[in-house]
């Protein structure tokens, strides 16, 4: 199974066209890395990949990526896209692709009512491509066409929807995906083979969510904020991490304790705004996760397991 990094940045990109943090300002001046929107894309056969959320930069993402390019005519390797959530930064890609003639698209049902009946980005969607929906079901293992094998589990959240009213946890409406390549005789249950985690959502990392992360061979996980009061001390937002759905990295709660000492192959964080100061090669946030044995994951990256 094979993984690319197409985006690893949380919406806005690093820099964010009107941000002038140190990380901004670092980007800009050549002594960081420019990231885009977090997407990852995944394959078994390298013919056939899915695409994990729909970044507003899939464009310049398939470029930058030779076995997401076309074939012959407007043949697209790009054969299924899965949905984490229905946030814009995941889900405004899906217009950008409304040049193919289908789109086979796994989200649950309440993703799906957000991008219909909230944001509309779906309803849009349909007067252009044909959309071959498959509703996700946490705990139920799909096998795709390419021989990959998900298995989506429920990531609860009180973060407030932008989009139409709340949704009760227990509707999933961010999910993570163990993702495995599936056995000759069906579908695996994404536990006992080789897997990756992808998870660049995550407002707190309980037991139900590590019980899905532990034992994986690679965990990609929410990396937005190194402290829940990131934005608030730079001035730039009243919210903390946690109020925006994402778990800060430090702390005694944060991701970098919650996940130390768990049986894990590799820990590369994912979806890092643009304020956050492990983006800065060097500095010593990104000190202190490399110290732990995790990584920062850029664009391009590739996992292979």
């Amino acid at each position: 199974m094979r993984l690319r990094v197409l985006g690893s940045a949380a919406g806005g990109g690093s820099p964010q066209w009107n941000c002038s943090c140190p990380v901004c300002t670092a980007v800009r001046g050549g002594a960081a890395r420019p990231r885009t929107q977090s997407s990852v894309a995944v394959c078994v056969d390298d013919r056939r990949w899915t695409v994990i959320n729909l970044s507003p930069d899939i464009h310049a993402q398939i470029e930058s990526f030779d076995a997401l390019l076309p074939r012959p005519g407007r043949t697209t390797p790009l054969k299924s896209v899965l949905l984490t959530d229905a946030e814009l930064d995941h889900t405004l890609g899906l217009l950008l692709v409304r040049e193919g003639k289908t789109l086979d698209l796994h989200a649950t049902a309440a993703v799906r009512r957000t991008l219909l009946d909230g944001s509309g980005v779906l309803r849009t969607l349909e007067r252009y491509s044909e959309i071959v929906w498959r509703q996700v079901e946490p705990g139920t293992a799909v096998r795709l066409d390419g021989g990959l094998t998900y298995r989506a589990f429920d990531v609860p959240t009180t973060k407030t929807a932008r989009f139409g009213a709340d949704h009760a946890a227990s509707e999933a409406r961010v999910v993570g995906y163990r993702l495995s390549e599936s056995p000759s005789d069906g579908p695996s249950d994404g536990t006992g083979e080789p897997s990756i985690v992808y998870l660049p959502c995550a407002q707190y990392l309980g037991p139900d969510v590590l019980e899905f992360v532990e034992g994986c061979d690679c965990l990609l996980v929410d990396g937005t904020c190194w402290s829940d009061d990131e934005l608030i001390r730079l001035g730039l937002a009243g919210k903390t991490s946690r109020s925006m759905g994402h778990v800060p990295i430090s702390g005694p709660d944060g991701s970098l304790e919650r996940l130390t000492g768990l049986s894990i192959g590799r820990t590369i964080y994912i979806h890092m705004n643009n304020t956050n100061p492990v983006l800065l090669d060097g500095s010593p946030e990104r000190r202190a996760v490399e110290a732990r044995g995790f990584e920062v994951a850029a664009d391009g990256l590739e996992v292979s397991i």
